[in-house]
């Protein structure tokens, strides 16, 4: 299904958030909600010709400062 996995640590409070999200919004299970939303997030960056064109979409983002 998703290929090779690995395992990645998580707040107790956002894995239930995920959980019922995921549960509402319709998906199979909530690592496939979590898949979606990291994909939907990284497709923003794909077509960035350089490392500083990702640092600038990254910090208009607000994810680095």
């Amino acid at each position: 299904m998703f290929g090779s996995t690995v395992k990645v640590k998580l707040e107790k409070d956002l894995v239930n958030k995920i959980k019922r999200l995921a549960d509402v919004a319709g998906y199979a299970s909530p690592e496939e909600f979590i898949t979606h939303a990291l994909e939907k997030e990284l497709a923003q960056f794909e077509d960035a010709d350089s490392e500083e064109e990702i640092k600038k979409r990254l910090q208009g983002l607000g994810y680095i400062s």
